[in-house]
């Protein structure tokens, strides 16, 4: 038995002493054990190719029950509130975001335009509007109500293109689709939040534009303007991991500002947060062959949908100064739409795309 095969026993056997002490009513003194569960769990799926997929997500739930066990380790360091970070953070995501884009990954709109409408549109759409019902049917504070619409009105991210290779997806118009919905943000996420979210909140378009641009536009230019003058391997095989730890660090210290009410409301917020999640691949997938796509980009369509750039959301939460109510939606989306692409991505992966017939391609 190798090492690998030995942290995920010890994990299943940490796992039993955790619903022992559930079951006795001791939860709150599970602490170390859950930290050590998922480290341990993280640990053992890297060794497995197929598993690897779900180290970050798993070392995410560690940082989520760090936060939730010792919020005081992730909201202050001397006078200094942790939650100043969020927004720098999202920087050095986009930053890095525009290190890897280059003018050719726009080039995508002239060659498949069909595809990039069809998919940005069913993103401007499908998340908003599902995320807009699912918000009203919560009876949550319209602070946190707002925080699930925001996430719908959000872009998608990074995450997705990864889960679209993984998916054998279209990952051309994966990286397209992602490209022009953040670039649209800054426009779009102001003007649907005020349209959808502004019986939950108060909403200044032009403040909120001014924001995702400073998060968005110019990182990614700046990010696109170093790649073109300091083209750089090292750089490249960096971004990646300082963008996952960045996410990872924003998420938990999200976990920890707003910890009273994830909480409270935590379970019904995970399941509200699954459903648009997984109705976002499902209508995604749908509108995709609706419009009568190939296998492989309704695949992608899907993805893209579903899929929603959470940290960014998090950033506008912060910006608003809502970052324990408004931010708990995208704090909770994250780590559940990474588990569920890889699975979504897994089961696709084992499943070629097939291709159009010439008879159902003529339907188009």
């Amino acid at each position: 038995m190798n090492l690998y095969s030995i942290s995920l026993v010890v994990a299943a056997v940490i796992l039993i002493a955790i619903i022992i002490m559930i079951v006795m009513g001791n939860i709150s003194g599970a602490g170390i054990l859950f930290l050590s569960f998922f480290a341990l769990l993280a640990l053992g799926f890297s060794g497995y190719k197929m598993l690897n997929g779900l180290v970050f997500t798993t070392m995410i739930f560690a940082g989520v029950s760090a936060a939730l066990y010792y919020p005081d380790l992730f909201t202050y360091v001397g006078d200094f509130k942790l939650t100043g970070l969020i927004i720098p953070l999202i920087q050095i995501i986009m930053f890095g975001m525009g290190t890897s884009m280059s003018i050719k990954d726009f080039a995508g709109v002239f060659k498949t335009p069909r595809g990039v409408m069809i998919g940005v549109a069913a993103q401007l759409l499908i998340m908003p509007l599902v995320g807009f019902g699912l918000a009203k049917a919560s009876d949550f504070p319209p602070e946190i109500a707002a925080g699930i619409v925001l996430i719908g009105c959000s872009p998608s991210g990074v995450a997705s293109n990864v889960m679209a290779y993984l998916a054998k997806a279209n990952l051309a118009l994966s990286i397209t689709i992602t490209s022009i919905a953040t670039l649209l943000a800054p426009f779009l996420t102001p003007l649907l939040m005020k349209f959808l979210a502004g019986e939950f909140i108060e909403i200044n378009v032009l403040d909120m534009m001014w924001s995702i641009t400073k998060m968005i536009i110019i990182p990614i230019g700046a990010g696109l303007l170093f790649n073109k003058l300091f083209k750089t391997e090292w750089l490249d095989k960096a971004m990646p991991l300082v963008s996952m730890l960045a996410i990872g660090v924003i998420i938990t210290i999200i976990t920890a500002a707003g910890r009273d009410s994830l909480l409270d409301i935590g379970g019904i917020l995970m399941i509200l947060v699954l459903i648009h999640n997984i109705f976002g691949y499902g209508l995604g997938y749908g509108f995709a062959k609706l419009f009568k796509m190939e296998e492989q980009d309704a695949r992608t369509i899907a993805i893209e949908v579903g899929m929603q750039n959470g940290g960014l959301a998090s950033g506008i939460a912060n910006s608003l100064g809502k970052i324990a109510t408004m931010g708990l939606a995208p704090a909770v989306f994250g780590p559940l739409m990474n588990i569920t692409g890889s699975i979504l991505a897994s089961y696709w992966h084992k499943r070629p795309p097939k291709k159009l017939s010439i008879t159902d391609a003529s339907g188009d």
